[in-house]
């Protein structure tokens, strides 16, 4: 059987020093290298047309800025339209090897995953060495992923070198996925929601001189809002759209039982202030008692949502 054939897709947004020198590095193994000029003010795209002639190499031109995510997005099409088998993502910055493409693709080749990702934080070393702004960022941002996509076994969900079966790419929504920095988060919600296994493949971190283009204050409030947005949308799809379970019951009643305790203590509370008494045993019990009990029931759905994730690929059933 004929081994399917790799695309690599290249977001070009400042970095021309560095693009040119990841495109030389990437091994025979790929088949297609696609580079996307993000409307690039250092004009990437025509460097690389100018300074690379690798039969392999395309450059898509985007006549405006759309983010990585838009940019990936455009080269995921342009795969796509190829037939690749399997498409990697890599950044043109120089911070990730080419030389780790095989390992990447190889769980997706094999038939044990839909989706690769490389995970800085597997040896201890390579986390000590990471800066500490960064490496608190990336721990804030890996629980908001695992939290919104229900993959909470992955570590450094927010790595951007990635690959994915080209099956399951042809059945990814692009035109809905985030446009910019949230990206990678977006995917993996969207990619839970089909019920792709994902796999985590060891890599070390590189970091340049240049700093990122994300500006973390302002980016807050924006990204605790679509984790949420998302959260709720793959709750909703998971277990009250697509299925019902006991996890199921356990989120509404304990939901319901917690408000109400809450409420009511609450209510009592206040009551008693005013009337300068003191609570019955009875009242307190009523408060309490629901409270103690929602609590436990959203601790068992969230522990049956934490073993819940994808298992089967999902291009064994394409």
């Amino acid at each position: 059987m004929t081994q399917p054939r790799t695309a690599v897709v290249i977001p070009c947004y400042k970095v021309k020093a560095k693009v040119v020198e990841v495109i030389r590095a990437i091994g025979p193994e790929v088949d297609w290298i696609i580079c996307v000029d993000d409307a690039c003010p250092e004009g990437s795209g025509r460097h690389v047309q100018e300074q690379v002639r690798d039969p392999r190499v395309s450059v898509v031109f985007l006549e405006q800025n759309q983010g990585v995510g838009g940019a990936t997005c455009a080269g995921y099409r342009a795969a796509l339209d190829k037939h690749a088998g399997v498409v990697v993502k890599l950044d043109g910055d120089g911070q990730m090897d080419p030389a780790l493409i095989p390992s990447l693709v190889r769980p997706i080749l094999a038939g044990s995953a839909d989706y690769t990702k490389g995970n800085r934080f597997y040896n201890v070393e390579d986390v000590a060495a990471m800066p500490l702004l960064r490496l608190l960022g990336n721990a804030c941002l890996s629980f908001a992923s695992k939290f919104s996509s229900g993959y909470w076994g992955l570590l450094d969900p927010t790595n951007g070198f990635t690959a994915v079966h080209g099956k399951v790419l042809a059945l990814l929504p692009l035109s809905k996925l985030s446009r910019r920095w949230f990206f990678e988060s977006d995917l993996l919600f969207r990619l839970n929601t089909m019920g792709a296994v994902i796999a985590d493949v060891p890599m070390r971190a590189v970091y340049g001189d240049g700093g990122s283009n994300l500006r973390i204050l302002p980016a807050i409030p924006e990204f605790a809002w679509k984790h949420l947005r998302n959260y709720l949308k793959r709750i909703f799809y998971s277990y009250f759209l697509r299925g019902f379970s006991i996890a199921s019951v356990q989120l509404v009643l304990g939901l319901v039982l917690l408000v109400f305790g809450i409420g009511y203590g609450g209510a009592a509370w206040m009551r008693s202030v005013h009337e300068q008494v003191f609570a019955s045993a009875g009242t307190v019990m009523l408060a309490a008692l629901p409270v103690i009990i929602g609590f436990q029931m959203l601790l068992a759905f969230l522990t049956y949502d934490m073993q819940s994730a994808p298992t089967q690929p999902l291009q064994g059933r394409l």
